[in-house]
């Protein structure tokens, strides 16, 4: 079951690189821009993450804040940061929970062979922490600035 459009998200708290943690209702108050991506350092995840860093002096103008999940690790999400100078946390879903509940974790085909994998998806959560949109199957190039005319709309 994955959360429905105008429904309240649940809370969670997850580690973020850095070695910190991160937990959604410390962010109330603020939008959420809560990004899944299959991986750090992959082509597509990388431009989508450098397009949101070049978009986030406009995010945060609207106080908006930017997260970006996958499945790596803390470290690798360090790694991933310094390499490409994001600011933005990077929460790490190691165990899946968070893919789960809003149902990125998904079966993918790739030159005939089928595996699971993140569904690259964007979700808007608003200042009282319920969902207002969701993107799936994004395709990167223009992606960040059309969620920031979303959150602009709120």
């Amino acid at each position: 079951m994955t959360i429905a459009l105008g429904s309240a998200v649940p809370d969670f708290t997850l580690p973020t690189d850095g070695g910190a943690t991160l937990t959604l209702s410390a962010l109330q108050g603020r939008a959420v821009v809560l990004y899944f991506y299959p991986k750090d350092d992959t082509s597509g995840c990388t431009a989508e993450a450098c397009a949101f860093q070049e978009s986030l002096p406009d995010f945060t103008g609207i106080d908006a804040v930017i997260v970006g999940v996958s499945k790596d690790s803390p470290a690798r999400h360090d790694r991933f940061k310094a390499k490409y100078g994001l600011t933005f946390p990077l929460v790490s879903d190691e165990e899946g929970a968070l893919c789960e509940a809003f149902g990125v974790w998904v079966e993918k085909s790739m030159y005939g062979r089928t595996y699971f994998g993140i569904e690259r998806s964007t979700f808007l959560i608003d200042a009282q922490g319920v969902l207002r949109r969701e993107w799936r199957k994004v395709k990167v190039t223009g992606h960040a600035k059309e969620v920031l005319a979303a959150v602009q709309a709120l």
